[in-house]
């Protein structure tokens, strides 16, 4: 072959080859957004914008490539290796490289005939019919202006017995004023009483307690939680008479908004239903000087009795930075349950594991948070800062650690 025959014939294999080592949107992009981001970013969602087709991806791919770079989106909180998770939001280092090469070369298309089809995303309750459906008994206005509200629905239940909800499934009525919303249990008329009092649906608490003392709960829902679904033969107890107390907590938009929110609920079907504990690791004695960028405060818990966690919760406030929990059984190794490096007040969830974990009687669980209450952090709600300590408003602080455990002795995970 000639000489330049064959500078020809190479320099037209390596054209194939970088061609066909493109990366496209309906090859490479379209399925890690289709599970990863899809879920949020569509018509409706939390997402301030959808990503369901080529032309939507492509108007936005600086920005994916930007915070799938910094880790930021998807939004998801427990650093790999401390604890392994159902429905992880975590992408790859390869699909953050193809993501940012995507970007780089002008976002290409590919052969959009042969992109996958999107996911089919339930309209109604994701879990199907509910067994009961709880709602805010009236439709609700927001003002426009002013502070945050936490504001307090009561639905009553009337069952004449125990029940056991394995699965909650909560819609907003409106996301651009519903912040988040938890379901209390009453069961001694107690929110009954403050809505007698309070000349508005519900009542009002100034802070994020439900201003009474609670019975339960049967979980909640912030941007991003999905249902929360418990293994079969376990079950949050409803006891029997009591009252559901719906905590609505509302952003101010500028505009007068309307909210009706609802909650589905699933029974469990086994014959019989291990009751779940929530253990609360709580410290609510410490004041984060001003100016201090890494005030550690700690908490513990020993375990009474032979468990398995079937899921944790850290929760903070503004100042949070980092909570990382840590379980020492009487023998054998320490047990990373999870550690959240990069807290975000907006971004909460209940980390649910793959598997259970067995704590046996006597296991210590430490938990160590790290708060910053310099006027470095963006997210400092005092200017200047000032002392803070724990509180019900979002401005104080919190330090908690939810542990969602069931006797080892009434429960077996399944193989």
């Amino acid at each position: 072959m000639k000489p330049f025959l064959l500078i020809l014939t190479t320099l037209t294999l390596l054209a194939s080859s970088v061609q066909s080592a493109e990366v496209t949107y309906s090859e490479h992009i379209a399925p890690i957004l289709q599970k990863q981001c899809q879920s949020c970013h569509r018509q409706g969602e939390v997402a301030p914008f959808s990503l369901t087709d080529y032309r939507e991806a492509k108007a936005w791919a600086t920005e994916i490539a930007e915070y799938t770079e910094a880790r930021l989106m998807p939004p998801w909180k427990p650093a790999h290796g401390y604890g392994e998770f159902k429905n992880e939001r975590r992408l790859t280092d390869k699909e953050i490289k193809m993501i940012t090469d995507w970007a780089a070369a002008g976002a290409p298309a590919g052969d959009l005939s042969k992109m996958p089809p999107n996911p089919k995303f339930h309209q109604g309750w994701i879990l199907g019919e509910p067994d009961h459906l709880v709602e805010m008994p009236v439709e609700y206005e927001i003002e426009p202006e002013g502070e945050d509200e936490y504001r307090h629905f009561i639905i009553p239940t009337n069952f004449d017995t125990d029940m056991y909800v394995q699965a909650v499934d909560v819609q907003p009525g409106n996301r651009k004023t519903v912040h988040h919303v938890i379901v209390y249990l009453d069961t001694k008329g107690q929110a009954r009483k403050r809505d007698a009092k309070d000349p508005k649906p519900g009542y009002v608490t100034q802070g994020t307690g439900p201003g009474i003392e609670a019975a339960g709960t049967l979980g909640g829902w912030a941007p991003g939680v999905t249902p929360s679904v418990l293994p079969e033969g376990v079950g949050y107890l409803l006891p029997k008479g009591a009252d559901i107390v719906l905590q609505v907590h509302y952003y101010r938009t500028g505009h007068t908004e309307r909210d009706q929110s609802k909650v589905a609920l699933y029974f469990s079907k086994t014959e019989k239903t291990t009751p779940l504990h929530i253990a609360t690791m709580i410290n609510d004695k410490f004041v984060i000087p001003p100016g201090e960028a890494k005030h550690a405060v700690r908490t513990s818990k020993r375990v009474k009795q032979d468990s398995y966690l079937l899921a944790t919760m850290p929760h903070m406030h503004l100042l949070g930075r980092d909570m990382r929990i840590i379980a020492k059984p009487p023998t054998g190794d320490p047990i990373d349950l999870i550690w959240i490096q990069d807290w975000d007040f907006n971004w909460q969830d209940i980390y649910h594991y793959n598997k259970p974990i067995f704590l046996p009687a006597g296991t210590h669980v430490s938990l160590v948070a790290h708060f910053d209450n310099s006027a470095e952090n963006p997210a400092n709600p005092h200017d200047p800062p000032i002392p803070v300590g724990w509180g019900d408003k979002t401005t104080d602080e919190m330090c908690i650690g939810f542990l969602y455990l069931v006797d080892a002795n009434q429960f077996q995970p399944a193989e």
